[in-house]
């Protein structure tokens, strides 16, 4: 039942974690249980023995719904975000819907989160039932490709909503 956030930006508390809770929080009707900003683990992803980044990584494998966040680097994803799911084995995310989402400078790489990010969350067993979200950055607290996500998915997060709530009254 529970809705996580991971997000792949190296700037604490930026606009990538702000616009992926909003996401998260449109999707759930309520925030997001756990937001996991990778930038505090630092050079903890480089260390296989981390306990804390074990631990992030079993929230994300029992989450129900994860988001996943990242600002456009190079035409794709970081490697912060990359450090992090390599982390996550191949399969493990079988019973996890994954919503790609990737903030950028305009809408030239508006394919980034179907082209880069929802294949390698799909090679990781993640259902991505909706298109993945691009949002131009500097938009993003009243983003017309948010608005315009959500009226379209509006069928399918219907569907994820209820089954938040069947798995929350259980």
């Amino acid at each position: 039942m529970s809705v996580v956030v991971v997000v792949g930006n190296p700037k604490p508390k930026s606009r990538t974690l702000s616009a992926a809770s909003l996401v998260a929080e449109q999707i759930a009707g309520r925030p997001a249980d756990t937001v996991i900003d990778l930038v505090d683990f630092g050079a903890e992803l480089l260390d296989w023995s981390s306990t804390a980044v074990a631990e992030a990584v079993d929230q994300v494998q029992q989450a129900s719904v994860v988001v996943f966040a990242s600002p456009t680097y190079k035409g794709s994803y970081t490697g912060l975000l990359k450090l992090f799911l390599d982390r996550i084995g191949g399969g493990a995310l079988r019973e996890v819907t994954a919503i790609p989402v990737l903030l950028g400078g305009d809408l030239r790489h508006s394919l980034a989160p179907e082209a880069f990010l929802k294949p390698v969350l799909a090679e990781l067993g993640a259902s991505s039932p909706t298109r993945g979200l691009f949002i131009v950055d500097k938009t993003w607290e009243d983003s017309p490709e948010l608005a315009a996500w959500l009226q379209y998915e509006e069928p399918v997060l219907e569907r994820i909503r209820a089954r938040l709530e069947t798995k929350a009254a259980a």
